[in-house]
């Protein structure tokens, strides 16, 4: 069954996690083409902060304050949505926290809690929009990363999660599908993001952490994100780099992982020293509401990769590359 989705700007699009990064990005840009937004965030005065920023320029917005590892909150929150439009269009899960640090390091409650957040707060928003959405169609899109193909040490329990919401969203579009219900489901796949993530995860390292180049900006995420909002997209990878990760970790996953080992730990850790701050992973961060996190390397703007797998003439292009690249990792594994 086809699936007609609205266009943007005749939406309403609820996203958690709206007050930074990917989130805050999602949320001005859906804003300024017209899109009524419906926030969430357990930061109450960076939302109202959002809001007023949305409607300053023109936009139509609301907020709620909400934990999306309670049940009860993220209910609020889409009824929050049907209460004040009538409707929901889109529903983005994009809430999400992590920490640093090695597997048999970390504490286990905060393994604990970054489930809670990560997997069970996205159960909880899918079930919630899908019970609204499939009256009358609509897209449900799950923020995935990288990692939900290829895990990567010091953030190991952040990749499991990232694994489990893959798992979770996969299975969900099929019964979605095999019921004839008129719901688009996405997965959306970020390589390292230009955000404020890197600050606010809670750090067992004895430096500070860093994004593994190459970096993008929030904004092609965001882009990607609207872009499902309006046609069906089953799932996309946000960047060439993590693309090639990915391709590698399956056709040679034991190189990946010796590649993991020389660079993913130095790739992650910065020159400066770890220091006392406050992290998000059980209550909110101070000094949100930025979608950059002032990374200081290059940080790409554009992904000639993903805008190739958005474009309907260029789909099968950007495929055939993928499989191109897949079939000649095959062959050298082959060789071996």
């Amino acid at each position: 069954m086809g699936i007609k989705l609205k266009r943007v700007e005749d939406q309403v699009i609820v996203i958690t996690g709206g007050t930074s990064g990917i989130g805050l990005a999602t949320a001005k840009r859906a804003a300024k083409r017209g899109a009524r937004v419906v926030l969430c965030s357990r930061n109450e005065p960076e939302l109202r902060e959002t809001v007023t920023a949305i409607e300053r320029t023109g936009g139509t917005a609301r907020s709620v304050v909400a934990d999306v590892a309670n049940q009860e909150d993220v209910e609020r929150l889409a009824e929050t949505a049907m209460q004040e439009f009538g409707t929901i269009d889109t529903w983005v899960n994009n809430a999400g926290v992590s920490f640093y640090g090695r597997l048999t390091e970390v504490a286990i409650e905060d393994m604990r809690r970054l489930f809670e957040v990560n997997f069970w707060g996205m159960v909880y928003g899918a079930r919630a929009a899908v019970a609204r959405l499939r009256h009358n169609g609509g897209a449900l899109i799950n923020i995935g990363s990288i990692v939900s193909d290829r895990a990567i040490p010091l953030q190991g329990a952040y990749s499991a999660s990232k694994h489990a919401v893959k798992g979770f969203t996969d299975a969900l579009r099929m019964e979605l599908e095999e019921g004839s219900a008129p719901v688009s489901v996405t997965l959306i796949k970020p390589s390292a993001i230009d955000t404020p993530y890197f600050q606010h995860a809670k750090n067992y390292m004895e430096v500070e952490p860093k994004p593994p180049a190459p970096v993008y900006a929030p904004e092609v995420v965001a882009n990607a994100i609207l872009r499902a909002a309006e046609q069906p997209v089953r799932d996309i990878t946000i960047g060439g780099g993590g693309r090639l990760i990915s391709a590698l970790g399956t056709a040679l996953p034991r190189l990946t992982d010796f590649y993991m080992e020389r660079a993913m730990f130095s790739s992650q850790r910065s020159d400066v020293p770890a220091r006392e701050r406050p992290d998000n992973l059980y209550a909110h961060s101070a000094g949100k509401g930025m979608e950059r996190g002032g990374y200081t390397g290059h940080v790409m703007k554009s992904s000639a990769y993903t805008r190739a797998a958005l474009s309907p003439g260029k789909a099968l292009l950007a495929a055939g590359l993928g499989l191109a690249v897949f079939a000649g990792l095959r062959s050298i594994a082959s060789d071996d």
